[in-house]
């Protein structure tokens, strides 16, 4: 008998930008055992966060192939990676877009194919009618299912699939020993911002897109600059709202109590300085950012659009859109005046399933399972 290799997983990434996606993805590569699983991430090359020279020092690989808006030269350099690679799995983080490598995949032969959802639709986005279009083929030439959490799930893939099992929950994973509490470097992120022991730090880390509902974001943050004197904000991100955003902020007079940093990779730390973590957002998968601040001790203001999985403590506080920015800074400042000790919530969300290591050792096992189901 020959010598046992690796399984060959093709992740598929799309644009691999900062944000929740990514840091999914690498959750998993980087707690999987090398020597059972190979990860090549397939990634549009209008990216902006490809950490190659990570992927490759943990043995991974990174494929560059047209961005999916020409999803003609899109599909065949996906066609070109596939052929040469000869993967075992392909895992396709791409929600209702992954039709598009499914079917490669199931061209070139890959006996796995799995169609994982990470996020719904809400019908004040432009690009839903199209999600709701694709949404109909989304069970075509996967052989597995996937979702970050229920509500994706039948969303996505619906009631009837996932009722009979066959839709396959992975809890959207985070590094909760990473993202614990650590009091001094609260203290020390704190200081480089420029942000007083006794002020009030909101924050929100993401894209600047439709979906995060970034103008009620500044509603609610010009509210609270209202209400509390001392209140600051952190703004952490960047996207197609942006410039609207900064003018917004400068013309309701608040744009001197925003702390905003652009895009950053390392957020550990902003995450520690944080008081409390606004997502009003029209919709969510099972959202990274949440889950980071609950872990590291920060109360989180959903919006209740987003599903309560969630919230794995009492920290995660959800808030209808309807009731007004008002009210949501009446909510989040009466939060700040009652704030207990902070402490970390580690413990707590890795009894939840959402600890990275563990959710890792469990997809590993499911690929393996898979492919002997397939009868390789």
């Amino acid at each position: 008998m020959g010598e046992k290799r690796p399984i060959k997983v093709a992740f598929i990434e799309g644009k691999m930008n900062s944000g929740g996606k990514k840091t999914l993805s690498m959750q998993y590569f980087l707690n999987f055992d090398p020597a059972e699983v190979e990860v090549h991430f397939i990634c549009d090359s209008d990216s902006n966060a490809v950490p190659t020279e990570e992927i490759e020092a943990h043995g991974g690989r990174v494929h560059i192939i047209s961005p999916y808006q020409n999803i003609v030269k899109n599909m065949s350099d996906m066609t070109d990676v596939f052929k040469r690679e000869r993967f075992d799995v392909l895992h396709a983080y791409n929600s209702t877009m992954n039709l598009f490598p499914l079917r490669v995949g199931k061209k070139c032969g890959i006996p796995v194919r799995i169609s994982e959802s990470l996020s719904m639709a809400n019908e004040r986005e432009p690009k839903t009618v199209l999600k709701l279009i694709l949404r109909r083929f989304s069970k075509l030439y996967a052989t597995h299912f996937m979702s970050c959490g229920e509500d994706c799930g039948r969303w996505q893939f619906g009631d009837t699939l996932f009722d009979a099992g066959k839709v396959d929950v992975f809890k959207t994973a985070i590094d909760s020993r990473k993202n614990s509490f650590d009091p001094a470097l609260r203290t020390r992120t704190r200081t480089e911002l420029g942000v007083a022991d006794d002020e009030l730090l909101a924050g929100f880390i993401g894209r600047f897109a439709a979906q995060k509902n970034p103008m009620f974001l500044l509603e609610i943050v010009g509210e609270l600059c209202k209400l509390n004197c001392k209140a600051k904000f952190l703004l952490i991100g960047d996207g197609e709202y942006r410039e609207q955003m900064l003018a917004y902020m400068d013309s309701n007079g608040f744009a001197d109590r925003v702390i905003y940093l652009g895009r950053k990779e390392d957020i550990v730390g902003f995450y520690q300085a944080m008081d409390c973590f606004l997502l009003p957002s029209l919709y969510e998968g099972l959202p990274v950012v949440g889950l980071e601040a609950q872990c590291a001790g920060a109360d989180v203001f959903f919006s209740s659009e987003i599903t309560p999985e969630a919230s794995f403590c009492e920290l995660g506080h959800f808030l209808p859109l309807a009731d007004g920015a008002e009210e949501w800074a009446k909510k989040i400042s009466a939060s700040f005046i009652c704030m207990k000790e902070r402490t970390s919530r580690s413990d707590e969300c890795i009894a939840a399933g959402f600890d990275s290591r563990a959710e890792a050792s469990r997809l590993q096992d499911y690929y393996a399972r898979a492919l002997a189901e397939m009868g390789c």
